[in-house]
């Protein structure tokens, strides 16, 4: 099995930064699409940043030129790198990894534990 280990999330004051870290262990044959996704309370979850095994990257409007999805494939962990934070942005954060485990052509989706991010005013 895989697990995604989260951390990095916190209480900051608006115009903060925060960065969140999730690796991956376990039976680990190579990982394809990672990403972060938020839930607020009431609210729908969202798509934050994704990077695919190419390295493109993709971010909800509401968060470009603030935030920053990176990795370390040796580490098999991303990170997001949270800037200029604003009160709308509190919500759990989850990372969601797309992983084969081994050398068939199947991917499996995981997702980490979320981690609370509180930005206040």
């Amino acid at each position: 099995q895989v697990q995604l280990t989260e951390s990095g999330g916190g209480l900051v004051q608006a115009g903060g930064s925060l960065r969140l870290s999730c690796a991956a262990s376990g039976r680990i044959f190579s990982i394809n699409d990672m990403g972060w996704y938020r839930q607020a309370p009431g609210k729908q979850r969202e798509l934050v940043a994704q990077l695919t095994r190419g390295g493109s990257t993709n971010y909800v409007e509401s968060v470009k030129g603030r935030f920053t999805i990176s990795r370390d494939n040796a580490k098999k962990t991303v990170y997001l790198q949270m800037n200029s934070l604003k009160p709308e942005d509190t919500a759990v954060y989850y990372c969601r990894m797309t992983v084969r485990t081994g050398s068939g052509n199947y991917a499996y989706e995981y997702w980490g534990q979320g981690t609370q991010v509180t930005v206040s005013s």
